[in-house]
């Protein structure tokens, strides 16, 4: 099953293309607030995604450009401005294709399960792990945050993508010292504690505080919301 992201601010259509895409056995969510797109993207981790190009307070060749800044999801623009200057626009700011409205909703998911099909092999897993608005691309092993990407270490990433994975649970020393370095050999307590540190430091200065809780005596946990 894959995840169809609907950006379009005619909620009527949006809700009618959500029915088709789930009726075809997906999932679709469509885009309430119109402010903060990315932030939703982000939470949601879509394998596609359907792009009005007029939208309220930034158009679609926008949001489409910060998309393509953390993430190489397929993008397809769905729109009535479909003069050659708007299909040339949308696909040098990074979509994948262009259907013009009005459309039959067949055409449209007939295109959509192409684009899926290119892109994806059978697992459908979409390489990203969000929290806080902070993206971890684990195709190139980036992080993401505001548009600004942060450079980190192999075992930086290797620390965050642990944590951001049992995000809201307790990773233990032991646990993440077995992950890291998978041997056999002693490795000092004091390495993990110096990759941490540096890695908080990096967070930090991305303006990600306390991203990383420390719980004494038990290890660490990226924790969540209640």
């Amino acid at each position: 099953m894959y995840k169809i992201m609907i950006i379009e601010d005619d909620l009527v259509m949006a809700e009618a293309i959500a029915k088709e895409m789930n009726a075809w056995g997906n999932e679709a969510v469509y885009v309430k607030n119109f402010q903060n797109v990315l932030s939703f993207f982000a939470a949601q981790a879509p394998h596609l995604v359907l792009m009005d190009i007029t939208l309220p307070f930034y158009n679609g060749y926008h949001w489409c450009s910060e998309i393509r800044k953390v993430s190489n999801v397929p993008v397809i623009f769905i729109s009535s401005a479909a003069d050659n200057m708007n299909i040339i626009m949308a696909m040098n700011m990074g979509g994948d294709d262009f259907i013009a409205k009005p459309f039959d909703l067949n055409v449209l998911t007939a295109k959509v399960q192409a684009v899926l099909r290119r892109t994806y092999d059978l697992s459908g897993k979409v390489p990203m792990l969000e929290h806080r608005g902070a993206i971890l691309n684990l195709y190139d092993t980036t992080l993401t945050y505001e548009g600004e990407k942060v450079n980190l270490t192999k075992n930086e990433f290797k620390i965050l993508q642990i944590l951001m994975e049992n995000k809201g649970r307790l990773v233990s020393r032991d646990t993440l010292m077995t992950k890291l370095w998978e041997t056999d050999d002693y490795i000092e307590e004091n390495t993990l504690t110096v990759n941490i540190a540096r890695l908080r430091k990096k967070l930090e200065k991305a303006g990600l505080d306390e991203f990383i809780t420390t719980k004494v005596g038990g290890g660490y946990l990226i924790e969540v919301e209640r």
